[in-house]
């Protein structure tokens, strides 16, 4: 197996680990369900709304991935980091979309099992990535990719995504 073969096998370790050992772990502790108990048709209201943002969170993931390694040359991990700054796709939107993939289907998955321990790690991730975008990933990007980088950042949203994409400069 080639080497960035090996390098995007390992990189999926991180998303396996958040959004399945751990949300798994927390439900084996604190009793397996789906809904929240609300009624029939409420829950399938909600276990729905769940199921969708569980869905575009994983395709955010996917796509995000999919540029990664197709466009940037690198993978998710910071190991084998891009090489090339992507700003296409979901990227015209918002500057982390593969974390908002991730953060959308730990929502979800809290949802669709009535779950607020996977909940509670859906606030935990998001705060650990806040803090590790500023204090190491932003300014890790800003000194491999310069002025590009620094352009990008002041137009294109951290966490909230744009109504309209960023066409760039």
């Amino acid at each position: 197996m080639k080497e960035s073969a090996v390098n995007q096998v390992k990189s999926f370790i991180l998303p396996l680990v958040v959004l399945i050992i751990i949300p798994g772990s927390i439900l084996w502790a604190t009793g397996f369900r789906i809904g929240w108990g609300l009624g029939m048709l409420w829950d399938i209201i909600i276990v729905l709304a769940g199921a969708l943002l569980m869905g575009a969170g994983l395709y955010y993931l996917s796509v995000s991935i999919w540029l990664f390694n197709n466009i940037g040359r690198g993978t998710l991990a910071p190991w084998s980091p891009t090489r090339k700054l992507v700003l296409i796709g979901p990227y015209r939107y918002v500057r982390n979309p593969m974390i908002s993939g991730v953060l959308m289907t730990l929502l979800g998955e809290s949802v669709v099992f009535g779950s607020i321990g996977i909940f509670i790690w859906f606030l935990l991730f998001f705060i650990i990535n806040h803090i590790y975008f500023i204090s190491s990933e932003e300014p890790g990007l800003e000194k491999r990719f310069g002025q590009e980088y620094l352009v990008y950042k002041k137009n294109v949203p951290r966490w909230i995504p744009r109504l309209k994409p960023w066409i760039g400069q």
